[in-house]
């Protein structure tokens, strides 16, 4: 195995953006490690892209404690990586993960308990060979778990070393409050929250969207609410499971793609509604001389609320051609109008 070393230029034409109030900086594009770094990927493979992708600039890496598959393979793998290729570039790094959804059998291996964040939290540090990552977030919100013992479990994962930052995933504007609030009295502030977001995926700009039994109304948005109480946001699923692509827009399903598998998206989702939308998103692409993905990108990207979009890759030409989103012209008034009649919320589900 050849001796990596990271290409100087590597700063020159990635776009940084603050996160919320802090004093990080995030890539406009972060790597995510969902689906592509489990023992089912190849580790050559899995090894070009995290090189390239550093080389591109892009210095976060997101994981979560079930990523893989099988759940811990994408942590075990990507430690294994760092050691390798990364540990004396580790200062120059944004490594995250998360504990909130199912990973281990029993009633400590799920939710929003202290007993699970903080056991989960070791385990993905030994996994990856870390003395700590740098954001460590609640990965859902647990409504049988006092939200005062979730944060407090970030906060003792923050006051400990074991992490430099805390965040949030998939909580609605009354919950990302409510965590906020919490996390102030505390000390520790809360930095970031990671939803999905796509042009067919808009529930981050609706007032109180997502609200479960017990939320208070906000009238508020999801990036209104990040946008005032000073917090990051990185929104993940930016291409929608591959339907803001070019892979379905013949109509076909491809062997070997995420609707002919069925697991994440269904075939049926790829219906003539859907190939209206895509197919008049792809022609403003092209004449942006864009892929349907990169225009999504774009798309994300305009709302200077959004600190980064965390984007998967299978190969480094998938990767290469990806980051070349950030170099496009920003979108215009004009495109933006023109986008609106197809970047329809709930488009594919």
């Amino acid at each position: 195995m050849s001796h990596y070393t990271a290409q100087s230029n590597r700063y020159e034409t990635m776009p940084y953006r603050r996160t919320g109030r802090s004093g990080l900086d995030l890539p406009s594009l972060s790597l995510g490690l969902w689906h592509n770094f489990g023992d089912t990927t190849p580790f050559d493979t899995q090894r070009n892209i995290l090189r390239r992708a550093f080389d591109l600039g892009v210095t976060h890496f997101d994981l979560a404690n079930n990523y893989g598959p099988p759940y811990g393979s994408a942590e075990e793998n990507f430690g294994r990586h760092l050691k390798n290729d990364f540990r004396h570039y580790r200062d120059e790094l944004i490594i995250s993960s998360k504990a909130g959804y199912d990973m281990w059998p029993g009633p400590y291996g799920d939710g929003g308990s202290r007993k699970y964040l903080l056991s989960s939290l070791d385990q993905s540090l030994t996994r990856m060979g870390l003395d700590y990552v740098d954001i460590f977030y609640s990965h859902r919100y647990d409504e049988d778990t006092p939200l005062e013992e979730t944060m407090g479990a970030l906060h003792t994962a923050v006051t400990s070393g074991k992490a430099l930052y805390a965040g949030v995933s998939n909580y609605t504007p009354e919950q990302t409050q409510r965590a906020a609030r919490i996390l102030a009295d505390l000390g520790t502030p809360l930095l970031i929250h990671q939803p999905s977001y796509s042009m067919f995926n808009r529930h981050v700009e609706q007032p109180d969207a997502g609200l479960t039994q017990g939320d208070n109304l906000t009238g508020k948005s999801l990036l209104e609410t990040v946008d005032e109480l000073g917090i990051g946001m990185i929104c993940f699923s930016p291409l929608s499971q591959g339907l803001l692509t070019n892979r379905y827009l013949d109509g076909n399903i491809p062997s070997g793609s995420r609707a002919s598998i069925g697991h994440f998206l269904k075939s049926d989702k790829v219906d003539e509604t859907y190939l209206g939308r895509a197919r008049g998103l792809n022609e403003i692409a092209a004449q942006r001389g864009q892929s349907l993905a990169q225009l999504a990108l774009s798309w994300i990207l305009r709302d200077s609320r959004v600190t980064s979009v965390l984007v998967g890759a299978s190969s480094v030409n998938q990767l290469e051609d990806t980051i070349a989103s950030v170099h496009a012209p920003t979108l215009g008034d004009d495109e933006i109008a023109a986008i609106e009649q197809y970047a329809i919320d709930g488009t594919g589900r």
